[in-house]
């Protein structure tokens, strides 16, 4: 008997391990690692995994079968499934989760799977198994019990198993004609038409020309220009049947991509490569820090490292850190490597991401590009592992499971003996110590590729504009560059990191400020949509008339959002041409790219947003950026606070100036001596990284220090206090003296979405008892779950509010 080891669809501790069934008779030697089945549990029937075929089992009691498969090949690959085993004791999280996250959407939804027939069949299997038909549908192949047949036909690539959303089906269906008849009564058809029918003549032509083959009306008009009255004509008279045909969808159907070859590379840029790729001709597993300026080349270093790696018959993954920089990532990479690219993140619909895929599963696929998620995409024979801005946060999963991207690539980079390479032209502190300690390999492009200046950075002192009485956000000098630069038909670039209008609004007359009412943060005032909404949660409300403390009528905007700068720039440059890029201008399909594009094209002369234009992005006539506010994060409770104002600030600065036009950056601020701002000014990576990692050492932070953030939540304040005092305790009891727990303590915005947040953060050099410790405080966390207690641990948060 045959034994599957199998991990179920419940996500609690005492769940987190493989649970034996038996193999039916009819399913032995078809089933395998990765596929998805349906189990009995308890009194329940529930999906799962199977993680491994045994004939042995240490179970005494009689075994459960299997109910049946849910897939006909292994939805996870075995490194995949061996990933998901490492996840799930590194990031505190249920194996369940971390192979849910590997797959797409759609795969997580309700569907209805249908089988397809996609090469030719015996006759006694198309008709036995088929009945005739090229499709059946998954429900029917289980009520006849041909499921061991039909993985059979898949393993030999004679059917295909197509995944349709209920709700999505008819987007996804086009209706094809075709024809079973025999030629002999086509072409007695086609001999009994009177000499006068010519379109009937030319469509029985046309038939028996195709052999079978299905069409769209849209194709017969195109291939033998005939029309539709004619087909249903053909439908009418017998000689054709119409049927729905899947239609594949491919995100970048309409898109033309010029073809681009190899382009000649500097002696830094083909020192890097050389360095790199011996590590790819070597199969060795290696991590590359490639710290390199903005403009530096990186990312033709990164394409003719997987040029190298596709001649050699292998993969590459290549991440981003966000959506933003994905439209023109993909399109270096499909003017590359043309069709053989696949593209994963999250403003793809459902259908779109199943079908990349599978596209990716099937081996169709040779270069996957795409955000975080792209990680765990299904890629066999990997060859490299390339991370973009390794440095942003966004890498970082908030929610369970809690991995980080850089950890999982290193992993499958080891697995596959491959190297891993992390670009930046700002790395963390943690990478870039790592590669002071040789831990990673440094790599270095000091230059601009193409020898232009890097932008001259010019510092403006706000508190000086507000002496002057200047109210306005732009400074008088920022002013006056946006003047020049709209008269020489040159192209500018405007960064504030807060969206919305304001970031709330106070009455005058007795001091009240409307806040969300499941949260503790203020409202932000959205002009475009006259809405107050919460940032955190979703809360959406109408913006009131009257004060609903004191019933007046006096209030006043405080703080200044896109939108509102937006409104501001309009007024002081009317003939100016402004596109706004934030979460909000960018929330439909394709918002990324159909700005990024028409700023391209040169139908703006202004871009205003958030960070989400502070990398990657690549225009030759942007001569001008300006940084409205440097300080909006140096105030956060973070002590990454510095590192990521330094990072945006010469990220964005990076964006001038990248082609034969020189670039100038003015920064607004009212810290201006802070060392961040500063170094930004320089462009003195080094200098701040120095002048960083003393300010560490000294508080205990990261990366001198392992930290482990441990937060409770629960709709009761009470409840959660107790609960993150009784954490402490068992902590204090369990862990070394010298380890460091800073709390117990409220979170920065205490209460989200009506849950009250605690938290602590341990700070460590070496403790061997805090994996367990923590282990037992999320196994005793199961009963509190059930009463809306919620537990989550952290390892090396990126986040602390």
């Amino acid at each position: 008997m045959q034994i599957a080891k199998v991990i179920v669809d419940i996500p609690a501790m005492q769940t987190n391990r493989p649970f034996d069934y038996a193999i039916p008779p009819a399913m032995e030697q078809k089933l395998g690692k990765g596929m998805r089945v349906e189990v009995p549990f308890n009194t329940r029937v529930i999906q799962g995994f199977i993680t491994e075929i045994s004939d042995h089992t240490d179970f005494e009691g009689e075994l459960k079968e299997i109910i049946q498969p849910l897939d006909i090949e292994p939805a996870l690959t075995e490194e995949l499934l061996l990933l998901g085993e490492e996840m799930a004791e590194t990031v505190y999280a249920y194996r369940i989760h971390c192979y849910q996250t590997m797959l797409p959407p759609l795969m997580k939804a309700k569907y209805e799977k249908e089988i397809e027939v996609v090469d030719e069949l015996d006759e006694e299997t198309f008709y036995g198994l088929f009945q005739g038909k090229s499709k059946m549908s998954w429900e029917d192949a289980v009520d006849r019990g041909i499921l061991p047949q039909l993985i059979e036909l898949k393993r030999a690539g004679k059917i295909e198993v197509n995944y349709i959303l209920k709700n999505q089906a008819k987007a996804k269906t086009v209706q094809v004609y075709y024809s079973d008849l025999e030629m002999g009564s086509l072409e007695d058809a086609y001999h009994s038409l009177k000499k006068s029918a010519k379109q009937q003549q030319a469509l029985l032509a046309a038939i028996m020309s195709m052999n079978g083959t299905p069409l769209t009306s849209k194709e017969y008009k195109e291939q033998f220009d005939i029309g539709p009255s004619t087909i249903r004509t053909g439908v009418e008279k017998g000689w054709l049947k119409s049927a729905d045909r899947e239609i594949l969808r491919d995100p970048f159907k309409n898109r033309q991509f010029k073809q681009t070859g190899a382009l000649p590379l500097s002696d830094e840029q083909t020192a890097a490569f050389r360095m790199m790729a011996a590590s790819i001709r070597e199969e060795r597993h290696e991590v590359f820090l490639l710290q390199g300026v903005t403009g530096s080349g990186k990312t033709e270093v990164y394409l003719q490292l997987i040029a190298e790696v596709i001649n050699q018959g292998k993969t590459a993954l290549m991440l981003v850190p966000e959506i933003a920089l994905t439209p023109q990532m993909v399109n270096h990479f499909k003017s590359r490597f043309g069709n053989r690219v696949a593209v994963m993140h999250s403003a793809l619909s459902s259908g779109e991401k199943y079908d990349e895929w599978r596209k990716i599963h099937r081996g169709d696929a040779d270069v996957v590009v795409g955000a975080r998620s792209s990680i765990f995409a299904p890629v066999q024979n990997l060859g490299i592992i390339i991370m973009d801005e390794e440095h942003e946060s966004t890498y970082k999963q908030d929610e369970n499971p809690k991995y980080h991207a850089r950890n999982v690539a290193i992993w499958r980079g080891q697995h596959n003996r491959c190297p891993v390479v992390l670009g930046s032209a700002t790395p963390s502190l943690e990478s870039r110590a790592r590669a002071q300690k040789k831990v990673y390999t440094l790599v270095e492009l000091r230059g601009r590729f193409n020898q232009r200046a890097l932008p001259q950075v010019e510092i403006v002192d706000m508190r000086d504009e507000f002496k002057a009485n200047n109210r306005s956000s732009f400074s008088m000098l920022l002013q006056e560059k946006i003047t020049d630069r709209l008269q020489k038909k040159q192209q500018i670039v405007l960064m504030l990191n807060k969206r919305g209008y304001s970031s709330f609004i106070m009455c005058r007359d007795c001091g009240f400020v409307l806040e969300c009412p499941n949260c503790d943060i203020s409202l932000t005032l959205h002009m475009d949509s006259k809405t107050m909404k919460c940032h955190y949660c979703g809360h959406e409300e109408a913006i009131p008339n009257t004060c609903p403390k004191c019933k007046g009528h006096n209030f006043r905007y405080y703080g200044t959002g896109t939108q509102k700068i937006e409104e501001e720039l309009q007024t002081l440059f009317p003939e100016a041409r402004i596109l706004r890029m934030d979460v909000d201008t960018t929330r439909k399909k394709g918002g990324h790219e159909a700005i990024l594009s028409a700023f391209g094209r040169g139908e703006a002369d202004i871009l205003l947003g958030t960070q989400m234009i502070a990398k990657g992005l690549d225009f030759p006539n942007i001569t001008l950026v300006g940084v409205i506010n440097a300080d909006t994060s140096l105030g956060l409770p973070d002590f990454r606070s510095s590192e990521r104002t330094f990072q945006l600030l010469t990220q964005v600065s990076g964006r001038a100036g990248r082609a034969e036009l020189s670039g100038e950056v003015i920064v607004q601020s009212f810290n201006p001596d802070h060392y961040a701002i500063l170094f930004a000014q320089q462009h003195n990576y080094e200098g701040f990284y120095r002048t960083e990692m003393s300010l560490r050492h000294k508080a205990g932070y990261p990366p001198y220090f392992y930290t482990a953030l441990i937060t409770v939540s629960n709709p009761d304040e009470k409840k959660a206090q107790k609960k993150i005092y009784e954490i402490h305790e068992i902590l204090q009891k369990k862990l070394e003296p010298d380890t460091i727990m800073l709390g117990p303590s409220k979170r920065s915005i205490a209460r989200v979405n009506n849950r009250y947040y605690f938290q602590i953060l341990v700070k460590y050099k070496q403790e061997t008892k805090l994996h367990p410790a923590l282990k037992q405080i999320l196994d005793e966390s199961q009963k509190e779950n059930a009463r809306g207690l919620y537990i989550s641990i952290d390892s090396e948060p990126v986040n602390f509010f």
